[in-house]
């Protein structure tokens, strides 16, 4: 059964999204778990597109007729908010069927194992490898199922993990029609701010955009923001586990600057290293080793961000595609949280003074990336090339050296950086670079293409 799990669960279209192959996901994960010994509950979530409700209703039927008590939410929930309650429940795991970002023609399940954490390769490669119809035990074994609101304990979590006074501070909240409205606006409101609502409403089409936050899905936000007394504007994806944020001078703050802004704010009270992934800022880099921390570089994929996170550790964990998690909390990335956390940043020193801070104190963030069309069969092929024909200079500036975590990632002798790696939820490759000035990112830019487009 053809079921590929990339950098964060299994997704694909609608048409391939069937009831058989879904089944079989949940199979999967009921033979690892109970391999393992794994007897406490688990949770299925899911998010607003159409089939996903009806998608965790089969899993839960394949779940109990292995055996397993079963939780549901009450209604459609942010992923993050699923994760947590793994850890709060101490369950076995959770399954969310959810497409995060994608277009509502997409749809996806993923796999949170016990800790809350994302699932790592070697737990996706056995589910993978493990796909089959169910096997159901005998009827007088199967677990029950129990819908419950997984909404409110998160919140009372989240009020005392960020103990701040929002009280006369206004926030617009763009849910993008995801599962997060009624979640981080209610937690802004919670903790004292007046919240004004954008695309609060259920949408399983979410208004016939992708429940992406990025700038250009964010403009009527971004106007609301500049045009009236709202300090801040927040957004999330449609799972909402990634964050955007707004301020009225800049507009739509870039995930580099916010998880920069992050990192700022929870250094003043807590000392710790932060993770990042390998297209991430080296801005954190410059703060951390202001603080006398350390910053530890991972592949693209929260999972790997993760994972650091426990080994090392670190306070913080993140990535450039705006997916921000802190430890203490949950090893995962959270939109709802992080966004109480970045509001109690902008009251403690406006985020627009903070963000000049940051840059006098450490030096600009110019950053970018490209696509090249790539069949998937061809990524490996073609980086083997590439990696053969490494030249000894980058538009003009030598490589001081070469990364080889996620693709190649070449470090110039003038502190910028060129990182080429494979997508892993498109056929396509990746070019990023990060620079002092958008010239010479665009240069780098040009330069990663020039050695790619030969190679494809």
């Amino acid at each position: 059964m053809d079921i590929e799990f990339g950098t964060d669960g299994w997704r694909t279209t609608v048409e391939e999204f069937t009831t058989p192959r879904i089944r079989a996901v949940g199979q999967a994960v009921a033979d690892y778990l109970l391999e393992r010994g794994e007897e406490a509950p688990i949770a299925i979530g899911y998010d607003p597109r159409e089939g996903s409700r009806p998608a965790a209703e089969e899993l839960v039927r394949v779940l109990c007729s292995n055996g397993f008590d079963a939780i549901v939410p009450e209604r459609d929930t942010p992923t993050p908010v699923v994760a947590w309650t793994v850890t709060d429940r101490n369950l076995s795991g959770a399954l969310q069927v959810t497409a995060s970002h994608n277009p509502p023609t997409y749809n996806g399940i993923k796999f949170v194992p016990s800790g809350g954490a994302p699932a790592l390769p070697d737990v996706t490669d056995t589910l993978a490898a493990e796909l089959k119809p169910p096997e159901p035990i005998d009827e007088e074994r199967w677990g029950s199922v129990r819908e419950l609101d997984f909404i409110e304990p998160y919140l009372d979590h989240a009020r005392s993990f960020v103990d701040v006074d929002l009280d006369g501070m206004e926030i617009v909240h763009d849910a993008m029609h995801g599962s997060g409205r009624g979640v981080t606006d209610e937690l802004l409101e919670r903790a004292g701010a007046s919240v004004t609502r954008l695309r609060s409403e259920a949408d399983p089409e979410f208004g016939g955009s992708p429940p992406e936050p990025s700038a250009e899905r964010l403009t009527t936000l971004e106007a609301e923001v500049r045009a009236g007394d709202a300090e801040l504007g927040i957004a999330n994806d449609g799972d909402s586990d990634r964050i955007a944020v707004v301020t009225p001078e800049r507009g739509v703050v870039d995930p580099n600057w916010v998880f920069a802004v992050l990192y700022d704010y929870l250094l003043e009270s807590e000392g710790g290293s932060a993770v990042r992934t390998v297209s991430t800022t080296a801005m954190l880099d410059r703060i951390a080793e202001a603080h006398g921390h350390t910053v530890h570089e991972t592949a693209v994929g929260f999972k790997w961000v993760a994972a650091a996170m426990a080994e090392h550790g670190a306070l913080v964990g993140g990535e450039e595609s705006g997916g921000f998690g802190i430890t203490s909390h949950l090893r995962n990335k959270d939109g709802v949280l992080i966004a109480l956390v970045v509001a109690a940043a902008h009251r403690e020193e406006p985020l627009d003074d903070r963000l000049d801070r940051l840059r006098t104190e450490y030096g600009d963030i110019v950053q970018d990336r490209r696509s090249i069309d790539c069949p998937d069969d061809r990524k490996s092929a073609v980086l083997e090339l590439l990696g053969d024909e490494l030249p000894e200079a980058v538009a003009g500036t030598e490589i001081d050296r070469v990364g080889r975590i996620d693709g190649f990632k070449l470090f110039l002798t003038d502190g910028s950086w060129v990182l080429v790696r494979p997508s892993g939820t498109e056929p396509k490759l990746r070019i990023y670079a990060e620079a002092r000035s958008e010239e010479r990112v665009d240069e780098l830019l040009s330069a990663g293409t020039a050695l790619l487009e030969p190679l494809v």
